[in-house]
């Protein structure tokens, strides 16, 4: 039964997805789950440091029309004020360590595949919503959490401590793993754990060290221009275009670092009102990553110079907005053997190290459970794919799901257990 109910949640996260801070159906169902459950519900707006919030510049209003009309819950819904995202708590009401997951929730801005051969265009469940679709198998982490969250309810006479269930917003753009970190929920985590299915590793395979995790910064830049007519006085204007373009193309010569891995990338490009005006706005989108916080930090101080460079080139203004961030990770040691011990007896084959090579906000939450002297670990839970991640075909071996629950568990009873 588990497995089924796996699917079927799945499914239906899959077929209507949200994107970043727009996550009001998911939340609301979410929350509704937990809190049949018996778990404590705390909302978005109550548990994450709105201050550090990246990204976001969203309606509220018809984003939640849209949710309530796909079947969010409209009692949460009614409860959760702007900031999507939770967290559940489950107190057992006997002394014992907390021990915590992180769940992201959000999909990504991709228009899904409606080919009869893609699994969910074929059952009938892929994207409703244009543009947005579950590529980065967030869906399963989410039905992971709630099927999870069932076992432990059930099991909780038998435990000891507390157990917190954090369903984080806008991983996607590392745009919420801050904002969550630094909310003050991890203060009393003495162990946490998350997890991403599907990178460099196929079904029945668990990476309980994953390596590489890119620092990354996400950043918009405006310029703004004066606009003017292209043929009568062109001398008159200040062309935001031109200045774009020229940052576009400097922006990707950057020179790579010779002390580790770096990387840049121009993901969008917007301007212009008509084939004759000058163009008063351009706004640009991109991302730096690099193997630590310095290389990183290297890549965006060119991006900056770049960009006032070919502002003042072309006469105009601009402003930088950075948009997300993300930092590097490294699992604690005293987590691997323990947990490569559980993963085997559930059947499953541990890698112990292998290279992630992309951007994970759980850095911020990891970070904050070590520094105050806990424990926290980062796994891939390996699935056969049908596509790559972030393409509009993906889609991963929905039975991993039930592999990853019963590890979760299994962890929580050898931690938790009377």
């Amino acid at each position: 039964m588990s497995l089924a109910n796996l699917i079927q949640w799945r499914r239906d996260l899959h077929q209507y997805p949200e994107a970043a801070w727009k996550e009001f159906r998911t939340t609301s169902l979410i929350a509704n789950h937990l809190s049949s459950l018996g778990f404590d519900v705390v909302l978005g707006d109550a548990l994450l440091a709105s201050s550090l919030v990246m990204g976001r510049e969203i309606d509220v209003a018809a984003e939640k029309a849209r949710a309530l009309q796909q079947g969010a819950d409209p009692g949460w819904l009614a409860q959760i004020d702007e900031l999507t995202g939770l967290m559940g708590v489950l107190d057992t009401g006997r002394p014992g360590p907390t021990l915590a997951f992180r769940f992201d929730i959000d999909a990504v801005e991709v228009e899904e595949s409606q080919h009869g051969e893609h699994l969910p265009a074929k059952e009938g469940f892929a994207s409703c919503n244009s543009g947005w679709m579950h590529a980065c198998a967030h869906d399963g982490h989410t039905a992971i959490g709630l099927e999870l969250a069932r076992r432990l309810a059930a099991a909780r006479d038998r435990l000891c401590g507390r157990i917190k269930l954090f369903f984080q917003p806008a991983e996607e753009g590392c745009r919420g793993g801050k904002a969550l970190a630094a909310g003050g929920a991890l203060a009393d985590v003495d162990a946490l754990l998350s997890l991403h299915i599907g990178i460099h590793a196929g079904s029945g395979e668990l990476v309980t060290n994953p390596t590489d995790f890119l620092c990354s910064t996400k950043f918009d830049v405006h310029f703004m221009g004066t606009p003017a007519h292209a043929g009568l006085e062109p001398n008159s204007g200040a062309n935001a275009l031109a200045a774009a373009c020229m940052a576009t193309t400097a922006l990707l010569g950057i020179p790579r670092h010779r002390d580790g891995m770096t990387r840049i990338n121009v993901g969008q490009l917007q301007a212009g009102s008509g084939r004759n005006v000058i163009p008063a706005h351009a706004e640009l989108k991109g991302e730096t990553r690099g193997a630590d916080a310095a290389l990183n930090d290297y890549m965006f101080a060119q991006v900056q110079r770049i960009v006032e460079g070919a502002a003042s080139t072309y006469g105009v203004t601009f402003r930088i907005l950075r948009q997300g961030e993300a930092i590097g990770l490294d699992n604690s040691p005293t987590l691997l053997s323990e947990l490569t011990h559980l993963a085997e007896t559930q059947g499953l084959t541990t890698i112990q190290s292998r290279r992630f090579g992309a951007s994970e906000d759980a850095g911020f939450l990891i970070a904050q459970v070590q520094q105050q002297g806990g424990e926290a670990a980062y796994l891939v839970l390996g699935a056969d794919l049908a596509a790559p991640h972030h393409h509009g075909a993906f889609d991963f071996d929905e039975p991993v799901m039930l592999k990853g629950v019963d590890l979760l568990e299994s962890w929580v009873h050898a931690r938790l257990a009377r």
